[in-house]
């Protein structure tokens, strides 16, 4: 073959590779001109946005603020039992934030149900305290000296015995088991403080012996080992992962401070303390799943499409008003789209209380039914703004713990990957970095306990960031106990702070984050290969389904 003609063949084969990179991505990444002027939000709601290059240019800052608007509105309008703005669930402010999105997805054409279940409630009504009275009077300060547990009560004036089995100085690995048993208790006195040491067996076992025991409060302070020395935020469950609320106050605190309270009673100045935590308690309270289903697609290959709606202290914008808005504005410019797989848009509520939502929606699918999902993905946290790209892989490390800690169904590896390689490809070709993270703490991982592939994206808590994403994404780094991660009161996670607003996200990384997941969601609304082995039976009615408690939390 000459040369030249060579040469010309390879030329039209480039063009035809140039011309597909144009269809699946946006102008702004392709290379197009820069100058072709965007559709309108009223044109691409007019217009069947059935590829990714016509979806992602129709994902637009000004649509996803407008939601986020929205739903700061609602938490401004509806406040929690401390006085607050909030979207928490069992709370008008989540039951409003229900109600818009099923209302925006009925106007949109959707098939909209409410899916109720219930579930123990739990609100501050007022500001803990944690002080010392004697020998010296010191206040602690929230969550940079303590944390309140999930419980209620008040001790005043009340004097403090050490529970037994506390180890100091602490051993090089963890080692202490104190308060683990009821002969930790032996010879406490009624109405006494116990201080109890981190280690051994669940924070709730600790703290049910104490109560047994006639404690009037509970002080829990880390152990003293690498990596465990600061203020702990501790999950309350007993010695079979159940969660408690004990009517005694309980408080976490660090190494330090619990070291010092321990020596100042072997020296015999016997401190004597006040611990208050003003709560309410609602046993069965309501809670709701919105589930919208596209009028068209097979029933039988159905692509699930997941965010959480709820907050976990406050308005809630960026966990998780903003994986919300992501869902709810690309529902809505995809849809006059008829895909080839059932698309089933679902915003869950009490996802940061263990993964409630999405665990009672796939606990109360019968096995057909659940066998026709073919794949879950899960937009968790949008817009961070000090952001990393979390793109979800079930085999890759978790956020918090930085460990593979979980085990899936051999079925949902592989094909897990299909999805997370588009959410890759994309961020490759607007030259962005990611990094793979696992499902856990995410209601991804609700889908992957029962067999069911899935992918999603996240951009990270705005209090956790290494050293290592800082290279990756810029920013700058989280708050880190040696190699660990650790909470810095970044808003969501701080019931005290008040501050996930708004101004809590940015408005670029949503934008960017959002059309990332559309080129996710178009795709696999249009898959074959991957959705057509689900009709296969990949669920039983015996396997439990596996939630978290407190995820954001230590549980011993």
């Amino acid at each position: 073959m000459p040369q030249r003609m060579r040469s010309r063949r390879w030329y039209a084969r480039f063009a035809v590779l140039c011309i597909a990179a144009l269809a699946l991505f946006p102008a702004s990444s392709a290379g197009a001109s820069a100058s072709a002027k965007p559709p309108t939000s009223a044109q691409c709601l007019a217009r069947v946005n059935d590829t990714p290059s016509k979806l992602v240019e129709c994902v637009q800052t000004s649509d996803l603020w407008n939601h986020m608007n929205k739903f700061q509105a609602i938490a401004d309008a509806n406040l929690g039992p401390d006085g607050h703005p909030s979207r928490n669930s069992g709370e008008p402010g989540y039951k409003a934030s229900a109600d818009y999105v099923a209302s925006v997805m009925q106007a949109a054409g959707y098939n909209v149900t409410i899916q109720q279940y219930t579930f123990t409630y739990y609100a501050f009504t007022g500001r803990p305290t944690f002080s010392e009275v004697s020998p010296a009077a010191h206040d602690y300060a929230l969550s940079t000296e303590w944390n309140p547990g999930q419980s209620t009560g008040t001790a005043t004036d009340q004097a403090l015995q050490p529970a037994g089995g506390i180890i100091i100085p602490p051993t090089a690995t963890p080692s202490s088991t104190s308060g683990c048993t009821s002969a930790d208790f032996t010879g406490f006195t009624i109405g006494h403080i116990a201080l109890i040491q981190r280690g051994g067996c669940f924070f709730g076992v600790k703290v049910l012996n104490a109560q047994a025991a006639g404690a009037s409060a509970v002080i829990i302070f880390n152990e003293g080992n690498p990596g465990r020395t600061g203020v702990l935020a501790g999950s309350l469950v007993d010695a079979n992962g159940k969660s408690i609320i004990p009517t005694i106050p309980v408080a976490f605190t660090s190494f330090a401070i619990g070291q010092d309270l321990f020596n100042l009673y072997k020296t015999g100045q016997s401190p004597r303390m006040s611990l208050s935590i003003p709560a309410i308690v609602k046993p069965n309270a309501p809670d709701y799943n919105v589930i919208a289903e596209s009028k068209g697609g097979d029933p039988n290959h159905v692509v699930v499409v997941d965010a959480h709606l709820d907050a976990i202290y406050g308005a809630g914008m960026l966990d998780n008003a903003s994986g919300s808005a992501t869902i709810l504005d690309i529902a809505q410019m995809m849809q006059n789209v008829y895909p080839t797989n059932k698309l089933r848009f679902i915003w869950f509520g009490g996802e940061e209380l263990g993964l409630l939502g999405s665990s009672f929606y796939v606990n109360n699918l019968s096995s057909s039914e659940l066998s026709h999902i073919g794949y879950d993905l899960d937009a968790d946290v949008t817009a961070t703004p000090n952001y990393l790209i979390g793109v979800l892989d079930p085999a890759a490390p978790d956020l918090f713990g930085r460990t593979v800690s979980s085990t899936f169904p051999n079925r949902v590896y592989k094909s897990s990957t299909i999805a997370r390689d588009q959410g890759v490809a994309y961020f490759d070709s607007v030259g962005l970095n990611h990094e793979l993270l696992s499902p856990v703490g995410t209601d991804a991982f609700s889908f992957n306990a029962v067999g069911i592939p899935a992918s999603g994206l996240l951009t990270g808590q705005d209090c956790c960031k290494s050293p290592e994403e800082v290279n990756l994404f810029g920013g700058y780094v989280g708050n880190y106990e040696g190699n660990v991660p650790s909470f810095d009161g970044g808003c969501v996670d701080n019931p005290f702070l008040w501050c996930d607003n708004l101004s809590n996200n940015d408005p670029k990384v949503l934008t960017f984050m959002s059309k990332a997941f559309a080129t996710m969601v178009v795709q696999m609304a249009f898959d074959t290969k991957v959705m057509s082995s689900s009709n296969n039976a990949v669920y039983k009615k015996t396997l439990p389904i596996a939630g978290e408690v407190g995820r954001r939390f230590e549980a011993a």
